[in-house]
């Protein structure tokens, strides 16, 4: 009876344990990932203190819980982990641009940029036992860009007195080209100069307008003149663009006739040699004109050569009948001789045979030299 009841005793605490064990879980279960991590550390261990006092009876039950408790708890680590790794990777991005930034010449600019990263590095979290290092190359960086910033800042004036200084010998060269009249060649060299005016930087506010002024001064001198030399110089090429256009329409009245004698022939070569003796009408504006031109020549000797090609093929044409004929006239000529030499076996008498044996002569000789016509209109075909 006392050990039924004793049992009865045990049951009942395994199930108390049981229960305890299950309200722990479903605690772990109800834990806000998203709370700040120590208040997390601080539940996760009260957890596991409150677990361990619980007696085990070692059953297999007991482990599954055991397993499942443990699940929670390892998810909040690895929600622990995940949030480092995005703080972390968040703050290794900002050193990145951090390094970016520091690089910029652009103090002004730079310069917010790096405050706004430090405001989002405050924004990011911690990154975990990865924090304190990150932070360190982090402020590494800043530190040494706002030393390069007070650094340059004490360079800016020894730059300003060396641009300034760059800048008065471009202005005593500029004001040695003011008066050129190479034109093509000194444009070359005012655009060399511009590119080394940029190239040197400002002079500071104070003198940089004032050297500017000057420099300008010259160039605009030089550039004056020269536009009022290439405004004389259009309208010469205009004019040699009218008289190219002239001999165009005369190439094209030519071509009109669609005749290719030898008077057109010798009048469109003169137009070629008068379009060579004619300036330039503008480098943007000759292609397009000799363009037309040529056309105008191409489309006369080609027709030219084609009418050559069509009277040849006529006299091609007619050589050819007079040869076909001359050849069936020797074939008719051959076929008598065969008739006549049949024919002197049944002739009687030797006056009757010696005639037609003249007359065979006469056919053979008459044949050669039907032989060397054909022979001659041959050769003068393959030439």
């Amino acid at each position: 009876m006392y050990e039924d009841n004793d049992n009865l005793y045990l049951v009942s605490d395994m199930d108390e344990d049981i229960k305890k064990r299950k309200e722990l879980i479903e605690e772990a279960k109800n834990i806000n990932a998203d709370k700040n991590w120590n208040e997390i550390y601080r539940q996760i261990s009260d957890l596991r203190r409150k677990w361990r006092r619980i007696s085990s009876w070692e059953s297999a039950y007991e482990d599954s819980l055991n397993e499942e408790f443990e699940s929670y708890i390892d998810a909040l680590y690895a929600k622990r982990n995940e949030v480092y790794k995005n703080a972390s990777g968040i703050k290794e991005e900002l050193i990145a641009q951090a390094k970016k930034v520091a690089a910029s010449n652009d103090l002004k600019h730079a310069t917010e940029e790096m405050n706004e990263l430090m405001n989002q590095w405050k924004q990011a979290g911690s990154a975990g036992k990865d924090d304190d290092a990150l932070w360190e190359s982090f402020n590494q960086i800043r530190q040494s860009f706002f030393d390069k910033k007070h650094e340059q800042w004490e360079q800016m004036q020894t730059k300003f007195s060396d641009a300034a200084a760059a800048k008065q010998d471009l202005i005593q060269q500029a004001k040695e080209l003011a008066n050129s009249e190479e034109w093509q060649k000194t444009s070359t060299k005012f655009k060399e100069l511009m590119d080394a005016w940029k190239a040197a930087g400002s002079a500071g506010r104070e003198k940089e307008d004032d050297l500017w002024n000057e420099f300008n001064e010259y160039r605009q001198t030089f550039y004056k003149a020269r536009n009022a030399y290439y405004e004389k110089l259009h309208v010469l090429q205009d004019q040699n663009l009218e008289a190219k256009n002239e001999l165009i329409a005369r190439a094209k009245a030519i071509n009109e006739t669609k005749s290719y004698s030898r008077e057109n022939t010798k009048q469109m070569k003169e137009l070629g040699v008068e379009w060579k003796k004619i300036g330039s009408c503008r480098k943007e504006k000759e292609e397009a004109v000799w363009k037309n031109f040529k056309e105008q020549m191409d489309q006369y000797f080609d027709g030219l050569r084609q009418a050559n090609e069509q009277k040849h093929l006529q006299w091609k044409q007619r050589m050819m009948e007079v040869r076909t004929r001359k050849d069936e006239l020797m074939q008719e000529q051959k076929r008598q001789i065969k008739r006549m030499q049949e024919d002197i076996g049944n002739v009687l008498g030797e006056r009757a045979i010696s005639e037609l044996e003249q007359r065979i002569e006469d056919k053979k000789k008459f044949i050669e030299e039907l032989e060397a016509q054909i022979k001659d209109i041959d050769s003068q075909l393959s030439e």
